[in-house]
């Protein structure tokens, strides 16, 4: 035999209740039970932990060293059997979260602070990443859930879209377009814009050209850039224009103009994961988390 929680909960009952009756009563057994676990209990340890007398039970000095002990053992077990639970239900553990840099400036911030809020006991790993660098990072495990622009394709991943955003126009503030309420996509075929390169956001890139070419005219590329704070230093600068999701306007900069754009196709914030990862419960606590702060306002940070 060897000596189980019971035997140890069985021992601390009757240590405490100094009768066997009382004891088997606490545990919910039958008192025959608990003297057989108890017998049982010291048959194990080889030495005697109790002396029976016809008025109570007391403890031989053995016995009163394995209470300290059963004590201990059955409190971490108790502690280890909470930490599976909170483990099941995402409230302990690790998680890397990969991000595209644009995202820093509207609902990241609010979306991490908010789960952990929630979590405390989750340590959360943020990691700046192109959509690129992120699918790769998911592949290799590198990165748990990776938040960025527009849907993946790769079949070893899943994904979430969590917020859909309309293109807006970024323009210098001093341009005459800029004096105007909203603008429509044709307002801008003179102009020279400055984009991301195709090879890092085809998707992003193919939907502008396809929107602009559908207004009659294929936009002007001047400069290339691959973040879009570069990109929106470039607009301040003269340089161009530029088209980015409508969150980035709270991208306050001197020298920016932000301007509403009709019939604006919308882009999608999503969340990726490795397939299969979805059960794991912190990935969906966190993608809840997400979802909630999303469906309100960022910049408030809270759900409505």
């Amino acid at each position: 035999m060897s000596i189980e929680l019971r035997h140890l909960r069985h021992f601390v009952a009757l240590a405490e209740e100094e009768h066997f009756g009382r004891a088997a009563e606490r545990v919910f057994v039958v008192q025959q039970a608990l003297s057989n676990s108890i017998r049982n209990l010291e048959e194990e340890v080889g030495v005697p932990l109790v002396l029976r007398t016809t008025r109570r039970v007391q403890l031989t000095p053995a016995g009163q060293e394995f209470l300290i002990g059963a004590r201990e053992t059955l409190a971490l077990a108790g502690q280890t059997v909470e930490r599976a639970r909170r483990a099941a239900r995402g409230e302990v553990g690790r998680l890397s979260v990969g991000f595209v840099s644009g995202l820093a400036f509207g609902g990241l911030p609010e979306i991490v602070r908010r789960f952990r809020e929630l979590y405390p006991n989750v340590s959360v790993d943020l990691r700046e990443l192109t959509a690129q660098e992120q699918e790769a990072a998911l592949r290799g495990g590198q990165v748990n859930i990776g938040l960025m622009l527009l849907p993946v394709r790769d079949p070893s991943l899943d994904s979430r879209a969590l917020w859909r955003q309309p293109l807006v126009a970024a323009l210098p503030a001093a341009h005459p377009l800029a004096r105007k309420r909203k603008l429509k996509i044709s307002d801008l075929r003179a102009e020279a814009f400055v984009f991301f390169p195709r090879q890092i956001r085809a998707t992003y890139f193919d939907q502008v050209m396809r929107w602009c070419s559908a207004a009659g005219f294929t936009p002007h590329v001047v400069q290339e850039a691959i973040e879009v704070p570069t990109l929106l230093s470039l607009v301040a600068a003269g340089v161009g224009v530029f088209l980015p999701i409508e969150f980035f306007s709270r991208l306050s900069l001197p020298g920016v103009a932000y301007r509403p754009i009709e019939d604006a196709p919308t882009v999608d914030i999503v969340a990726v994961w490795r397939r299969g990862d979805g059960r794991n419960p912190i990935i969906r606590a966190f993608l809840t988390v997400a979802e909630e702060v999303l469906r309100g306002d960022p910049a408030e940070g809270s759900p409505k």
